[in-house]
């Protein structure tokens, strides 16, 4: 016992003194992690020896993060076929399917150390290959008690739907076209401003089903251009069994998702966004995986651990999933070379990584409230194994691919989550503002306009760690789902389907609801953060709910789709939101407020209900009151000069009432106000929010 006590308080001195390359600018940053500085040292000594191991032990890091080139069932260039499964718990593996007539013990796996097996098929005597494109296969895993258990392989870069008659379970389908998709254009340069549209291929069109990676690239893409965002963010591409989990409960973690077509035409989508400049992120999910056992990773090798944690650590209490087990080497193999398949196979740019607050706690973060206390992050509840994982895959992206981007799905605010790696940090180049949208929700839910606590709005969308770059948004995915609804939805319910025309008299809730959508979207772009992200089809304020094909809705596909047919028809009201977004963005493209420092908040009037603030050179106004408009009101201004209104949320051409002459010029006074030396009176509208630049 005195022996163990020595080796663990040796081995934290050596933590300790471990040299974290650039830890100084973390703690030069923010003083308050200098108490936990030793924890931080810990982390990054956990990171480097592992680095180092696999360095020594697998002959470097991009052959370790490169296994999906071994691993699985590949068809060589002499047409034979290669295949290697890792699964401890198995006594024996065998491949069947339609190659041998569905014989399961014909052809049985070589067992090798460490839980590994391989097979190797030698091209048939006429030189084919003995497994076609398209036949469909399995893997059998034989028990230690003798069962056997049919498998996907974890590899598998394809699995379809089965025919009615044969299940219900995916099915694995050997992909080796004989012509495969070539890539045309490169990626693009990473933008300085990050503008996301998060999107679902399967709910991308109007019909009510499911939608293609074709009609997507062909209708959809163009509409994304337009509107001004520099990146798409796709969910649901890694296959899942389950349509109705929008993608979160993976099956087949190497298979793009049949449902919308073939993986070269998935390569085509990525490769058409590119030839217009955009990045294509993807939706990763790597904090979970499906319960499912028949086309899922859930007991693969017949045990209930494997990929995961064996017991209840194993398991994920409220989305009935299984927890990985980060500190396993052939879990780390699995999913750090998952991330640099869909980087090379698929010419990704970079990835959202869902459900990050679950993969840092031992507490998954049920039931956890995060009040900002230091010691909420470097205690006993952190789970050091997924934050050396989550370094480890930071790091390696951002070596191989340094235009690469990556983005945290984090609730709890873990400081230093999005700083390099060499300083002790996460490695995340942003993490989602996930307070903003959820503070919206609740001013439209509980509370009158004329209660909104302006001092608290503006707290919550510049309330971020600094230096740590944010992505804001006003909803997403998650505010639309079944029992939500879209922020449009919420103020104008079902004014939406009698009062949206331009031929009908104006409507008080379509009047309030189309100036606050305007306003809300266009404060938490400049307000809230270094990136900007919008869902599909909120841009132009989609009507309802997302609630995806089920047996308690008999399976309709009512609400998985986008009514393009709205915003398209000019003589409804969905286009003025929608050309207000694409102004947003443009101006944000033209004088790049993202990238800049954090906006300065000169005015948050509780009583008039107004702020003001500067960014980027430019002055923004909103008028939350809904019943007072101010003349010669005052307004701080960063430079001296004359200005001039470039964006204006009540301009008629975004359905607004035209209170503003955009003729007008404003000119400086020296008269400090708001912090600012200077300031200029404007006219600012109830339920407006205008812009105003320098011009001279």
């Amino acid at each position: 016992m005195e022996s163990k006590t020595k080796e663990t308080e040796v081995n934290k001195q050596v933590d300790e003194c471990v040299i974290v390359p650039d830890i100084e600018k973390l703690l030069e940053r923010d003083s308050y992690l200098k108490p936990h500085e030793g924890e931080i040292r810990r982390r990054y000594a956990r990171f480097e020896k592992l680095k180092k191991q696999i360095c020594q032990c697998e002959g470097g890091i991009d052959k370790f993060t490169s296994a999906y080139k071994s691993f699985g069932i590949h068809i060589g260039e002499d047409n034979s076929v290669s295949c290697k499964e890792w699964a401890p718990g198995a006594r024996q593996l065998y491949l069947y399917g339609d190659f041998n007539g569905w014989e399961k013990k014909r052809n049985p796996y070589e067992k090798l150390d460490f839980g590994k097996w391989q097979l190797h098929l030698p091209a048939n005597p006429d030189g084919t290959c003995p497994i076609k494109h398209g036949s469909k296969i399995k893997v059998v895993v034989e028990t230690e008690d003798g069962s056997l258990l049919d498998r996907l392989s974890p590899w598998a870069a394809y699995v379809v739907q089965p025919p009615p008659n044969e299940g219900c379970a995916y099915q694995q389908v050997v992909w080796n076209p004989q012509h495969k998709y070539e890539f045309k254009h490169s990626r693009p340069k990473r933008p300085n401003s990050l503008r996301i549209y998060e999107c679902h291929v399967g709910i991308a069109t109007t019909e009510g089903k499911v939608g293609s990676y074709k009609e997507f690239r062909e209708n959809v893409i163009p509409r994304i251009v337009k509107l001004g965002y520099n990146a798409l963010q796709l969910m649901a591409i890694m296959e899942h069994a389950y349509y109705g989990s929008f993608g979160y409960q993976v099956t087949s973690f190497y298979a793009a998702s049949s449902r919308f077509g073939t993986p070269e035409e998935l390569k085509e989508l990525v490769d058409v966004a590119h030839s217009h400049g955009l990045i294509v992120l993807l939706d990763v999910v790597h904090s979970h995986a499906s319960k499912n056992v028949l086309d899922g990773l859930n007991r693969f090798d017949g045990t209930d651990s494997c990929f995961f944690h064996g017991g209840v650590r194993g398991q994920h209490a409220l989305w009935d999933s299984r927890l990985f087990d980060y500190q396993n080497w052939e879990v780390l193999r699995f999913l750090l070379s998952n991330l640099r398949w869909y980087m090379e196979e698929y010419q990704f740019d970079g990835f959202r990584f869902d459900g990050v607050t679950s993969m840092l706690y031992h507490s998954r973060g049920i039931g956890q409230g995060f009040s900002g206390n230091y010691e909420e992050y470097f205690g006993l509840n952190t789970d050091t194994d997924a934050v050396c994982y989550l370094m480890m895959a930071n790091n390696i992206l951002h070596e191989f691919y340094p235009d690469v981007i990556t983005i945290a799905e984090d609730v709890s605010g873990m400081p230093a989550l999005c700083r390099p790696v060499s300083e002790g940090g996460g490695g995340f180049d942003y993490r989602l503002g996930m307070a903003i949208p959820d503070k919206w929700i609740q001013l439209l839910k509980e509370y009158k306009d004329e209660d909104w606590d302006i001092g608290n709005l503006v707290h919550t969308l510049t309330n971020r760690r600094w230096m740590e770059k944010t992505i804001a948004y006003a909803e997403s995915h998650d505010q639309a789902l079944v029992g939500d609804k879209t922020i449009a939805f919420w103020m104008m319910d079902k004014e939406m389907y009698t009062n949206m025309s331009v031929l009908s008299q104006s409507s008080p809730v379509i009047d309030r609801g189309m100036a606050l959508h305007k306003m809300i979207r266009l404060i938490t772009h400049a307000l809230g953060g270094e990136g900007y992200l919008n869902f599909i089809g909120n841009e132009f304020g989609h009507p309802e709910w997302l609630d995806f094909p089920r047996v308690g809705n008999n399976e309709s596909f009512h609400y998985a789709r986008r009514q393009w047919n709205l915003v398209d028809n000019p003589l409804l009201k969905y286009h003025f939101l929608n050309d207000f977004d694409a102004a947003m963005n443009h101006l944000e493209e033209q004088y790049g407020w993202l990238q800049k420092d954090p906006a300065y908040v000169s005015t948050k009037h509780e009583g008039d209900k107004v702020i003001s603030f500067d960014r980027a050179g430019l002055v923004f106004v909103f008028n939350f009151n809904s019943t007072k408009s101010y003349t010669d009101y005052r307004v701080a201004i960063p430079t001296a000069g004359k200005y001039r209104i470039v964006l204006d949320s009540d301009d008629k051409k975004f359905g607004g009432h035209g209170r503003l002459d955009h003729n007008t010029d404003f000119f400086s006074l020296e008269e400090p106000f708001g912090g600012h030396p200077n300031s200029l009176m404007v006219y600012a509208p109830c339920r407006t929010c205008f812009v105003l630049a320098r011009i001279d």
